[in-house]
C-alpha cells in the first residue's frame, strides 16, 4: 500500500462520527446494513451520513450497491485488512517489542 493511501484512510478515520460509521459497518459483517437502517442505528442525519460514507467510499473503506430502492453500505475488508498490514508491517524491526496485554495475561 502506498503512503499516501494510507495516510489519506487514516485521515477519513481520524473523524469521529465516520469511524463510528465504519465500525457500525465492520460489525454487520458481510451483509453490510442499509443506509436507513444505519443511520437510525447511530442518530444520524441524513445528510450528514451521506456525506461522512461519501468520504468513506472515495478512499475505499466502504463499498455501496443498490438493490431496488435500498442502498447498502459494506466494509471493504481486503482494505481494510490492507491497512492494518501496513501499519503492522515494520512493527519492531529494529528493536523487540514490549508483549502485549494479552500476552502478558495469557503467560500468568
Amino acid at each position: 500500500m502506498k503512503i499516501s493511501d494510507a495516510a489519506a484512510r487514516l485521515e477519513a478515520l481520524g473523524n469521529p462520527t465516520r469511524l463510528r460509521i465504519y465500525r457500525a459497518l465492520v460489525k454487520a459483517g458481510a451483509p453490510g446494513l442499509a443506509v436507513g437502517k444505519l443511520q437510525s442505528r447511530l442518530a444520524i442525519p441524513a445528510s450528514t451520513l451521506s456525506h461522512h460514507i461519501k468520504a468513506l467510499v472515495i478512499v475505499g473503506l466502504l463499498t455501496q450497491e443498490r438493490d431496488a430502492t435500498t442502498l447498502i453500505c459494506r466494509a471493504n475488508y481486503q482494505v481494510m485488512r490492507g491497512l492494518v498490514d501496513f501499519l503492522v508491517a515494520e512493527c519492531c524491526t529494529e528493536v523487540s517489542c514490549a508483549p502485549s496485554k494479552r500476552q502478558t495475561e495469557t503467560a500468568a
